[in-house]
């Protein structure tokens, strides 16, 4: 029994198995900039827990809206929610997502002497985009663009502005690897998507799955690990051979999982498989990663 506001509602509430999808593109955008000699510790502790601190209130925002829109209910198989289950008020849950980010956008502030003025407005987006996911008139995950925005605000933004504030560049390279780390986390959001179809189409959560079907949702999976891999492949050019032969190992875990998914198909026994899902993306991040120092 779970007693309300308690530490152990609040952790579950941050969903903490999803925040691999934060702290890897941090991970592979220091692995670049530190074999590009040009790492520095102190702005990339401060990027990797604004990161992760962004991944919370996205979540936490997401488990008020949800609530509030009905789509948390008792037909729902993914992970318990805080604000459903009673164990937080949904007040407090909104007022506590509020003060979260106001303090990471505190935090981001710490980034402007390396950055400069212009991270103001990615952080703004960033916080724009934690509340417009499933909140607000239009949210986003509601109308197909779920998947859009995982790439890019778990991909291309992380990766790109984690690289940009240690060397004040943007290049090919960190393009590539923005690319393909998106790829590998929109796949956490397919796992909860493919698992959640029915009961996301009763209450009108149309993601992509629910607008294109369940076997779009079993290739889209499947293709968005490969792809990845493939992105890959452009590290020969640069010479980093084991960048791009490293997560080439990612596709035995990913494949397995894959099957997994569309050998169950249905229920609670995909709860395993978005665990499974998250636990690839940091096994891909990783060997990219090592790819790169190495």
């Amino acid at each position: 029994m779970i007693k309300k506001n308690s530490p152990q509602a609040w952790f579950l509430a941050m969903r903490p198995k999803t925040l691999p999808a934060a702290a890897t593109p941090v991970i592979v955008a220091c692995a670049l900039a530190c074999h590009e000699k040009s790492f520095q510790w102190k702005p990339a502790l401060i990027c990797l827990l604004f990161a992760i601190i962004a991944q919370v209130i996205a979540n936490l925002a997401n488990d008020y809206f949800d609530y509030k829109k009905g789509s948390d209910n008792e037909e729902r198989l993914g992970p318990k929610r805080a604000v459903a289950e009673g164990w937080i008020a949904p007040e407090v849950m909104l007022r506590a997502t509020i003060v979260l980010l106001l303090l990471n956008l505190t935090l981001g502030l710490l980034l402007l002497p390396y950055g400069g003025w212009k991270l103001i407005f990615v952080g703004l987006c960033i916080a724009i985009f934690a509340f417009a996911y499933s909140g607000g008139p239009y949210p986003l995950a509601y109308h197909g663009w779920g998947d859009v925005c995982v790439f890019v605000f778990f991909g291309i933004v992380p990766v790109g502005f984690t690289y940009y504030i240690q060397t004040l560049q943007w290049n090919l390279p960190v393009t590539i690897c923005g690319v393909s780390v998106g790829l590998v986390i929109i796949n956490i959001l397919v796992a909860n998507n493919y698992r959640d179809r029915f009961s996301d189409t009763k209450v009108g959560k149309r993601t992509s799955i629910v607008l294109f079907g369940e076997k779009f949702g079993e290739w889209f999976y499947l293709l968005n690990g490969i792809v990845a891999v493939l992105c890959c492949q452009y590290f020969w050019l640069e010479k980093t051979i084991w960048a791009a032969l490293l997560p080439i190992v990612f596709l035995v875990f990913h494949i397995q999982t894959w099957k997994e998914m569309i050998t169950i198909n249905q229920g609670r026994a995909l709860i395993g498989i978005l665990e499974k899902t998250a636990r690839n993306v940091l096994i891909f991040g990783g060997l990219l990663s090592i790819g790169l120092l190495l």
